[in-house]
């Protein structure tokens, strides 16, 4: 997307005159600018006081055409008869955030009048809004506070991330080299579904056709990326220029210079590949992927498209760190119980606590040359991990709390990157909960995205969401999924 914008929409109706409809502009811009200057993750647009039917469903359909538009804000300043919205909201096509909201903080009681009350009485009419928003279904979130509350604030800036996530799911090309790791049931999934539910379009190419453009990458761009290596991270001695292995290192950069160029040239932000199918290629691609994602691009290992998918949405809500995960052990030591995550060798550095190593070691899997790849620790701190599951007749989000904590100690043996955490509310819950939940095994680790992310994002998109937290039992968790298949079953109609 180029200039994301959120349009902000100010209702009222004619009754009260063109004075009172000034003041009304007057406030409703003050708010908008209030809110567009908190630093929200697009830029804040305040739209003229929509007051009849025709204009509320012309604007509607102007922000549905507009790429640029991630969203909308609705504050009913006034009272706005809500029959007027019923047109426009059908029509819409964006997200939308109910802010109930009003222009003073506090109440000045000793001027309070009737024309006060007649000019602040949002939550008259916001009232109504709401109503009409339940009436016609319409998925929506709701903020109630003043918006120079930074918990108000904040809640709109997830809403707003959550948006321009699914902004990007809407128009996401996303490339498969190769196709799923064989006999894997979880990597598997609707491509078509997934089409027409997030809009994110999936399609395979063969191995040769990026080693055709791997093969043909440019020696100059090869030369500056190896001088980036050694600039940016802790280069091991025999990667280096002279070393006996700096030939394999090169090779690595011809990886990234071609896989960038393919993707690039076909306008793709989203990839995948498979260690069972790698064609000509002589390494699998470990240091290249681990850079792509570090620059925003999704991906997903064994042909999983899906968390590729999810890599890309959540990259695109905010920078930071996010990355491809796979819970890979356990340490069961009873009151420190913690997970061990890592993968072969696709772990984003954007996790990394300090400046990963490059490194070259053996892999024993893929049947090519020893690969090479980034190994670092990842940051402690709070975040989450997220998972999608196609359930045949419905995709399915599973997202954990967890704390990321540093290793017990050090893993002088294990050459990738890795994450080390606790997951909420305990690793037995946590584990019995993912499993009845059907989560994947691999996942998308983020510290930068949270539940609260999620939540708007799984409502923009109509897609059922499971949270595992510290309040989860797994007896509560249970009978969640039994009303939520009962629910989506219902909501399918017939």
């Amino acid at each position: 997307m180029g200039a994301p914008e959120i349009w902000f929409l100010t209702g009222s109706q004619g009754l009260y005159g063109p004075e009172t409809l000034d003041q009304v502009a007057d406030q409703s811009r003050r708010i908008s600018d209030e809110l567009g200057a908190a630093g929200l993750p697009a830029s804040v647009v305040w739209k003229p006081v929509l007051t009849d039917a025709g204009a509320i469903l012309r604007l509607c359909e102007e922000a549905n055409a507009n790429p640029d538009v991630i969203g909308l804000v609705a504050w009913m300043h006034t009272f706005s008869p809500a029959k007027m919205w019923i047109a426009g909201l059908d029509a819409l096509r964006k997200p939308l955030l109910h802010l109930h909201t009003q222009a003073n903080v506090a109440l000045p009681w000793a001027e309070i009048d009737m024309d006060f009350m007649n000019l602040n009485q949002a939550a008259h009419g916001d009232r109504e809004f709401g109503f009409i928003q339940a009436r016609l279904g319409v998925a929506r979130k709701t903020v109630a506070g003043h918006v120079s509350d930074p918990r108000v604030v904040g809640r709109v800036a997830a809403w707003a991330r959550a948006a321009r996530g699914y902004a990007e799911m809407r128009t996401l090309r996303l490339a498969r080299f190769g196709d799923n790791m064989r006999d894997v049931a979880v990597t598997e999934g609707d491509k078509v579904e997934a089409q027409l539910k997030f809009g994110v379009s999936v399609n395979t190419y063969g191995v040769n056709d990026l080693v055709e453009v791997v093969d043909a990458a440019p020696d100059a761009e090869v030369d500056k990326l190896v001088g980036d290596y050694a600039e940016l991270y802790r280069v091991a001695p025999e990667l280096l220029d002279g070393g006996e292995r700096h030939e394999s290192l090169r090779y690595a950069a011809r990886i990234e210079v071609g896989l960038r160029a393919f993707l690039d040239d076909g306008g793709f932000k989203a990839f995948t590949t498979n260690f069972e199918d790698l064609g000509g290629l002589r390494q699998l691609p470990g240091l290249a992927v681990q850079r792509l994602m570090a620059d925003g691009y999704g991906f997903g290992g064994e042909g999983d498209w899906k968390t590729s998918v999810l890599l890309r949405t959540l990259k695109a809500m905010t920078p930071g760190g996010t990355s491809f995960m796979e819970d890979y052990t356990y340490d069961l030591t009873p009151g420190s119980e913690r997970i061990l995550g890592a993968h072969m060798l696709e772990v984003c550095p954007s996790i990394a606590v300090d400046t990963p190593s490059v490194e070259i070691h053996p892999l024993s899997i893929g049947g090519r040359e020893d690969p090479v790849r980034l190994v670092f620790d990842a940051a402690p701190g709070p975040a989450v991990v997220i998972g999608m599951a196609d359930l045949g007749e419905r995709f399915r989000l599973v997202a954990n709390e967890i704390e990321v904590v540093a290793p017990s100690e050090p893993l002088p043996k294990l050459p990738v990157a890795r994450a080390v955490w606790k997951p909420a509310p305990d690793l037995a819950t946590s584990a019995e909960s993912w499993l009845t939940a059907g989560g994947p095994h691999h996942t998308v680790l983020s510290s930068a995205v949270g539940v609260e992310e999620l939540t708007d994002l799984a409502e923009m998109v109509a897609t059922e969401l499971v949270v595992i937290d510290a309040g989860t039992t797994q007896r509560t968790l249970a009978n969640e999924l039994r009303w939520n298949q009962a629910y989506y079953r219902l909501a399918r109609g017939f």
